[in-house]
């Protein structure tokens, strides 16, 4: 009882903050306009919202997957490729700019030949979750690693569309945060008809909030094939740069100031050797903001946006960092690496995923927060394929070591091959569980 209470109450605050998502949403296209692309879509309007299946674009009842984000959406694309290539069509939701841009990329072919839709989650307003659910009436719905809202989970319940929180994680940190509504939490969680978790303390942790048997199938994200042509291309320009590459993959706000510094105290390593390095911010709207840092800093910089047409080996000696401020260029940039560090790991934010890294044959420093990667963050330095450093510094210093170090190199690359083939399958044993689902 306790827990619907909460959730009508929940719901109204949701009603209340209308005025104020129109003003966000306005805001954040301002710095990032795909944002501000359908925006009705993020209240449930989705054209005629009381159209059959047929009218949303698809010939069948679709299966819907959510990426909320740039991560989830590459997550995801292993098994939304298993699940086109059973012939299934695909409904593919977002609730950032990043996510949405990426899926477009990964998906351009699927979307022109009308197999796969791209739309707006809408926000957790119960009538616009009804008008979604209406519109779309998917077959099942497939949230990925972390996705859950009340009124999504209640609406798939009323409109009798099986759900699924797929490759699911869930940190300590988390935990404790969603129990602090435990009677919500439990009621939301507990309507689940599946949870399908990356880890055995991620299925514990999810237990505890109120998912009912969920299994372990391992993380989605192991099983993401890299562009041939990005990777080839990555080794080739770190062949014909002529000196090492440090990159600094994912950096987070409050990140790069350390960062910065770190190279300027230390620009070459013990045998003389300076690096360049490619800084890669998360989130494209700090592009600029990062750049300006790094012309403060002091440090001679090229932005990769300004090499269009040039070859990358055009990166002058003097050059220190290379400003990664491109997208679906990762893979491109771990191949020409010689060592990543995945940050976001060096304020308490949970860390970036060094999977893709490893994937690449590079060896990996983390930092010392990687809640959000634990066991694969764990798993890897276990494997000789990561190590983890303290703080920037202590990380900028273990990566030109390392630079010096050809041969604790090298056995590092082969430590992430092994680690990589070690987990692969999740997608296979994520479609066995929904084969039900999807016949």
């Amino acid at each position: 009882m306790r827990g619907a209470v909460l959730q009508a109450l929940y719901s109204l605050l949701w009603r209340i903050a209308t005025p104020f998502l129109l003003w966000r949403i306005w805001r954040r296209a301002r710095r990032e306009p795909v944002y501000g692309v359908f925006p009705a879509e993020r209240f449930g309007f989705y054209g005629n919202s009381k159209a059959a299946p047929a009218r949303a674009g698809f010939r069948a009842a679709p299966v819907w997957v959510h990426a909320v984000s740039l991560g989830e959406t590459r997550a995801a694309q292993p098994l939304i490729r298993a699940l086109l290539n059973r012939g299934l069509p695909v409904l593919l939701t977002h609730m950032t700019a990043t996510g949405r841009t990426e899926g477009a990329r990964l998906f351009e072919q699927d979307i022109a030949q009308g197999r796969l839709r791209q739309a707006w989650l809408p926000y957790d307003m119960p009538g616009a979750v009804s008008r979604f659910y209406r519109y779309f009436a998917p077959r099942c719905g497939l949230l990925i690693e972390t996705e859950v809202w009340p009124n999504l989970v209640a609406g798939a319940r009323r409109y009798g569309v099986p759900l699924g929180l797929v490759s699911a994680r869930l940190s300590a940190a988390s935990a404790r945060k969603t129990l602090r509504v435990a009677s919500l939490a439990r009621r939301t969680y507990s309507r689940l008809d599946a949870v399908l978790a990356q880890t055995q303390a991620d299925a514990d942790r999810l237990r505890t909030v109120g998912a009912r048997d969920p299994l372990v199938v391992g993380n989605l994200k192991f099983d993401l094939q890299l562009p041939h042509d990005l990777v080839q291309a990555g080794t080739t320009w770190r062949q014909r740069l002529g000196r090492p590459v440090i990159a600094w993959a994912s950096t987070r706000e409050g990140e790069e100031e350390a960062i910065l510094a770190a190279m300027r105290e230390m620009p070459r390593t013990q045998a003389g050797i300076a690096p360049l390095a490619v800084l890669i911010p998360r989130h494209p709207q700090r592009f600029d903001d990062v750049a300006a840092m790094v012309e403060a800093a002091g440090l001679s910089m090229r932005r990769r946006s300004g090499m269009a047409g040039m070859p990358f080996a055009s990166v002058e000696p003097q050059v220190a960092v290379l400003l990664g401020d491109s997208l679906g260029e990762m893979p491109f940039y771990y191949a020409a690496s010689d060592v990543a560090i995945v940050a976001g790991s060096f304020a308490p934010l949970g860390g970036q995923n060094l999977i893709e890294a490893c994937a690449c044959g590079v060896p990996v420093i983390v930092g010392p927060h990687t809640f959000n990667f634990a066991q694969a963050s764990e798993d890897a330095i276990e494997a000789g394929a990561a190590l983890r450093a303290d703080s920037a510094q202590a990380a900028w210093r273990l990566a030109l070591e390392l630079i010096d170090d050809d041969a604790r190199r090298d056995a590092m690359r082969e430590a992430t091959a092994r680690f990589s083939a070690t987990h692969t399958g999740a997608t296979q044993r994520v479609i066995r569980a929904m084969n039900g689902w999807l016949a």
